[in-house]
C-alpha cells in the first residue's frame, strides 16, 4: 500500500501541467555535499553503523581526488537515514530522485536528476519495496548489504544491483559446510520476514540431496518471550545438534538471554552473515553457550586512510548536515546549544553541553573500531562500482555508443537508464586485487569469509576467520576451510555428531523408517551373498557367481572350491580303506591261487573265483577315482571303471549260482545238464554280461559323457567341483543293468539255499547278495541328501561296503576252513561223508 501511494504521488507528479505537491511532509535526517553529479545514499546510522555513511563520503572524496578517474567531474552526495522503518526509507528514496522541494516546476524536469544512482539500503525488506519503484523509472539501487535472495529477480526489480552476495549463495556456503562436516541433522531458525522466510526456503531445497531439517522456528516479529520459550524447547527435546540460524543480532540477543537462563548447552551453531561478525553476541558471557560458532561472513576488506577519515569528522551548522549533530550529541552524551534551545518546557535539563571539539579517538565505540569493516566494504565497492561506470560512459566515443542509432550519453544530460546499461557491464579489480562485477541477476561475485568464534588468550572472545567460500572457484574447490583452526565448544574438542541415524557401516544398507524422514532409517545386514562396500549405501550388491561375500558383507571372494581331496580327512580314510579292501581280494586270490587243488577252491570252478576276487580288486580301487580334483580323464573314468568292474562280479557270481543250481540237478539219475553249461559256456556268460555293460559305457561315452563342473546351486557359499553325469540315462542304464543282474543272482541264490549239500555255496551268495542290495537301495537316499563333497564319499562308501559285503559273505568261509580247518579241505568231508 505503501509503495502504492508512492507510485501515485509520481504519476501525478509526471502528467501534472504546471506543478505537483508534496502530499505529506518527513523530518529527514541527512549528509550532503553539493557536486556535479550527485549520489544518493540510504544507511542505517546508529553510532554503531555511522561509519558506513563516512565510508561512502570517503570513497567519493577518494574519487574526486583521483585525476584518472572521472577527471573534471566532482561527484556530490547527499545520504539520508531510515531510522530501521520502512516508510521513512520510502520516503528518503522518494526524496532522492523527486527532489527536496515541496513543488517541482516543470523546467525541473530537465536536465539533471537529483541523483543519478542510489547506494542502500541496507535492509532486504527495505530495498524490496523500494527496488518495485525505482524499477519504474530504472534507477540503479546497489545496495551493500540487502542479502535476500527474492532480490535477484529482474523482472521485478530491473534496477537492483548488489555488492553483498546473494542469500541463495549464502544458503549454497553453509550448506557445503554443513556437508563438509558430516551434519545431515539439523536445526533451522528464521525471522518472519522476506530475509528469513527466502533463507530457510532455499537452506530447505539445498540441503535435500543429503541431509534433513529436524526443526523449523521462527523468531516472532515482536519480542514475545513465550515464543521465545517455544523455540527453546523445541531445540531442547531435538536430537539434533547443529543449529542453522537466519537472523539480524536483535534476535540473537532476545535468544541467547533465553539459552543463558536455560543453560542450553551442547549445541554448534552455523550463523547467517547477519550476526556471524556481530560483537553483540559473541562476549564471554555467551561464550560458553555460542563458542565454536560458525558463521558465514561479508568479506573483510582494509580500506587505507579510512580509520583517520572518520576521526577528522566535526559537527557543522549546516542544516544540510544535522546526522553529524545528532551522531555527535549521541557519541559524548551532550547536547548542542541550538537543540537545548529547541526543547520544550517538560524536557529535562541537560547537564552537559557539546563543544564540537570533543575527541573522537578517546571513546571506544563501533564508529572507532573498523576492524571488521565488512560492510563498509561493500559501500566502498558500490561507490567505486557506480563511479567506473560514469567513468565508461563519460569516455564513450560517438558512432560506437550504446544507444539508438550508436548515440553515446551526455554526462550533462545523463539519466538514470542511461547509467544502468554501463552498471550491468561493471567488470573491473580494485585496488585491493578483488574483482567487482555484476552477474546477470545484478549479484556480486560470492565470495565469503568463513569465521569461528573462539575465546583469546587474554579472555576476550575473538572471530576467527577460519577459511573461504569461493563460488567462482573450479574443480568443487569452492570451501577452503583451515580444520586445525577451528575450535569446538564440546568437551571432546572433536567435531560434533548431528544425525538422525548413525551411518551405516560397509556390509549394511539404510533402511527408511515408515513415516519419517530419509535421515531416519536403520541399518540392515546384507543378506549372504551380498556386499555394500560403501558408507550409507542403498542397496546391497549380489556378488558374481563364483564369489561370495566374506564375514563382514562388505566384499566379495571367491568361493571355497570343495571336493573330495586326499588332504582331507575323509578322503584319507576312504582312500585307505579302499587300499585295505583290495589288498584283502588279492591276499585271498594267493590264498586261492596257492590252494587251488584242494576241493574247497576246485569245488566251484576255481576260474570264476579267481576272476570274481580280480573284479572284487578292481571295485575297490575303482573308488580311488572319486577322490581327488575331478577331471575330464576322472570323470570318465570312475563310471566305467565302477560299472564294468561290479557287472564283472555280480556275472561271475551270477554265474556261481547257476553252476550250483545245475551241479544239483546234474546229480540226479539221468539229467545230464552240466555238459550244456560247461567252462566255456560259463566264460561266454561273463563276458556278455560284461559286453553289454560295457555297450552301454562306450555309448553313453560318445553321446554326453561325464564332465568336470562346478555346482553353485546346491551350496551358496561354496562351490562344488565334481563330475556332471553327463547323460542321466547313460548313468540309469549303468546302475539300472548292476541292479538287474544282482536281483537275479539274489532270487536265484535264494531258491538254491536249501538244496542238500554239505558246502552249499548258494547260502553264501544269498547272503551276499543281500547284503548287496541292502547298500544300493539305502545308497539312494543317502546320495540324494547328502550335499558337496559328501555325495561323492556316499558312493565311494557304497561301493566299499558292497564290496566287502561280497568278499566276506562268499570268500570268507572258504578262507576259513583252508586256513584254519585244514580238516575239513577234502572230498571226503565236502561229500558229507
Amino acid at each position: 500500500m505503501k509503495s502504492a501511494l508512492f507510485i501515485y504521488i509520481l504519476t501525478e507528479l509526471a502528467f501534472s501541467k504546471n506543478i505537483c505537491k508534496i502530499q505529506e511532509k518527513f523530518q529527514l535526517q541527512t549528509l550532503y555535499r553539493k557536486g556535479d553529479v550527485m549520489l544518493g545514499g540510504i544507511f542505517e546510522l546508529t553510532i554503531k553503523l555511522f561509519y558506513w555513511a563516512h565510508t561512502m563520503i570517503f570513497a567519493i572524496e577518494e574519487i574526486n581526488q583521483d585525476p584518472v578517474l572521472l577527471p573534471n567531474i566532482t561527484l556530490g552526495y547527499r545520504l539520508y537515514d531510515n531510522c530501521l522503518k520502512l516508510q521513512v526509507a520510502l520516503r528518503a528514496a522518494m526524496s532522492l530522485i523527486g527532489g527536496l522541494n515541496d513543488s517541482i516546476p516543470d523546467s525541473d524536469c530537465r536536465g539533471l536528476p537529483p541523483v543519478i544512482g542510489i547506494v542502500g539500503d541496507p535492509l532486504s525488506s527495505h530495498s524490496i519495496a523500494i527496488s518495485r519503484v525505482l524499477g519504474l523509472f530504472r534507477m540503479p539501487l546497489i545496495s551493500y548489504y540487502a542479502s535476500c535472495s527474492c532480490l535477484s529477480n529482474k523482472i521485478e526489480y530491473p534496477s537492483f544491483f548488489r555488492t553483498v552476495p546473494s542469500d541463495a549463495f549464502q544458503v549454497k556456503a553453509m550448506v557445503q559446510i554443513i556437508k563438509h562436516f558430516g551434519w545431515t541433522w539439523v536445526g533451522i531458525i528464521g525471522t518472519d520476514d522476506d530475509y528469513g522466510q527466502y533463507a530457510m526456503n532455499s537452506f530447505h531445497e539445498e540441503i535435500k540431496p543429503f541431509g534433513c531439517i529436524a526443526f523449523t522456528e521462527t523468531f516472532p516479529k515482536a519480542q514475545e518471550k513465550f515464543k521465545y520459550l517455544q523455540i527453546i524447547n523445541t531445540i531442547k527435546h531435538s536430537t539434533a545438534k547443529v543449529i542453522v540460524v537466519f537472523s539480524p543480532t536483535a534476535n540473537l540477543i532476545a535468544l541467547s538471554t533465553e539459552i543463558i537462563q536455560h543453560n542450553l548447552t551442547g549445541r554448534q551453531w552455523v550463523a547467517s552473515e547477519a550476526w556471524s561478525t556481530s560483537n553483540t553476541v559473541a562476549t564471554n558471557e555467551n561464550i560458553p553457550f555460542f563458542g565454536g560458532t560458525i558463521g558465514i561472513a561479508i568479506r573483510r576488506g582494509e580500506i587505507p586512510g579510512l580509520d583517520n577519515f572518520l576521526f577528522q569528522i566535526r559537527p557543522s551548522s549546516d542544516p544540510n548536515n544535522n546526522l553529524i549533530l545528532r551522531f555527535w550529541e549521541t557519541m559524548f552524551e551532550c547536547k548542542f546549544q541550538e537543540a537545548v534551545n529547541n526543547q520544550n518546557d517538560t524536557a529535562l535539563p541537560v547537564t552537559t553541553m557539546c563543544t564540537g571539539y570533543e575527541d573522537i579517538k578517546s571513546t571506544r565505540t563501533a564508529y572507532t573500531d573498523v576492524s571488521e569493516s565488512r560492510a563498509s566494504y561493500n559501500v566502498y565497492k558500490a561507490v567505486y562500482a557506480l563511479a567506473i561506470a560514469l567513468h565508461e560512459l563519460m569516455f564513450c566515443e560517438n558512432g560506437k555508443g550504446p544507444f539508438e542509432n550508436n548515440s553515446c550519453a551526455d554526462i550533462k544530460s545523463l539519466q538514470p537508464w542511461q547509467l544502468m546499461h554501463y552498471i550491468r557491464k561493471v567488470n573491473f579489480t580494485n585496488r585491493f586485487g578483488e574483482r567487482v562485477a555484476f552477474d546477470e541477476n545484478g549479484d556480486a561475485l560470492a565470495i565469503y569469509d568463513i569465521v569461528n568464534w573462539q575465546k583469546a588468550g587474554d579472555g576476550s572472545v575473538t572471530i576467527k576467520t577460519i577459511g573461504v567460500y569461493d563460488k567462482a572457484a573450479s574443480g568443487g574447490q569452492e570451501l577452503f576451510l583451515n580444520e586445525k583452526d577451528i575450535f569446538w565448544n564440546f568437551a571432546s574438542g572433536q567435531i560434533p555428531e548431528s544425525v538422525c541415524s548413525k551411518s551405516c557401516q560397509p556390509g549394511t544398507r539404510k533402511a527408511n523408517r515408515k513415516g519419517e524422514v530419509v535421515c531416519c532409517f536403520d541399518c540392515v545386514p546384507c543378506a549372504d551373498g551380498e556386499i555394500s562396500s560403501k558408507t550409507d549405501s542403498i542397496t546391497c550388491t549380489q556378488c558374481p557367481p563364483d564369489y561370495w561375500s566374506n564375514q563382514q558383507r562388505n566384499q566379495c571372494i571367491s568361493k571355497e572350491i570343495e571336493f573330495l581331496s586326499y588332504e582331507d580327512a575323509m578322503g584319507i580314510t576312504l582312500a585307505t580303506t579302499a587300499v585295505f579292501g583290495s589288498c584283502m581280494s588279492i591276499s585271498v586270490l594267493l590264498i586261492f591261487l596257492n590252494f587251488r587243488n584242494t576241493p574247497v577252491v576246485k569245488a566251484n570252478n576255481s576260474e570264476l573265483s579267481f576272476l570274481l576276487l580280480l573284479s572284487l580288486t578292481f571295485c575297490f580301487l575303482c573308488s580311488l577315482c572319486f577322490i581327488g580334483e575331478p577331471s575330464n580323464a576322472t570323470c570318465m573314468l570312475r563310471h566305467v571303471v565302477f560299472g564294468i568292474s561290479f557287472v564283472l562280479s555280480i556275472s561271475c557270481i551270477l554265474v556261481k549260482t547257476i553252476v550250483v543250481i545245475m551241479a544239483f540237478k546234474a546229480t540226479l539219475p539221468g539229467n545230464n545238464m552240466m555238459k550244456w553249461f560247461g567252462v566255456t559256456q560259463q566264460r561266454g556268460t561273463v563276458f556278455m554280461f560284461s559286453f553289454i555293460q560295457s555297450l552301454v559305457c562306450v555309448v553313453w561315452l560318445s553321446s554326453a559323457p561325464p564332465f568336470p563342473s562346478k555346482n553353485t546351486k546346491h551350496q551358496n557359499s561354496k562351490v562344488i567341483f565334481e563330475c556332471d553325469i553327463g547323460s542321466l540315462i547313460g548313468f540309469s542304464c549303468l546302475l539300472g543293468y548292476i541292479g538287474l543282474l544282482a536281483c537275479i543272482s539274489f532270487v536265484l541264490a535264494f531258491l538254491a539255499r536249501n538244496l542238500p549239500d554239505t558246502f552249499n555255496e548258494a547260502k553264501f551268495i544269498t547272503f551276499s547278495m543281500l547284503i548287496f542290495c541292502a547298500v544300493w537301495i539305502t545308497f539312494i537316499p543317502a546320495y540324494i541328501s547328502s550335499p558337496g563333497k559328501y555325495t561323492v564319499a556316499v558312493e565311494i562308501f557304497a561301493i566299499l561296503a558292497s564290496s566287502f559285503g561280497l568278499l566276506s559273505a562268499i570268500f570268507a568261509p572258504k578262507c576259513y576252513i583252508i586256513l584254519l580247518k585244514p580238516e575239513r579241505n577234502t572230498k571226503r568231508a565236502l561229500m558229507g561223508r
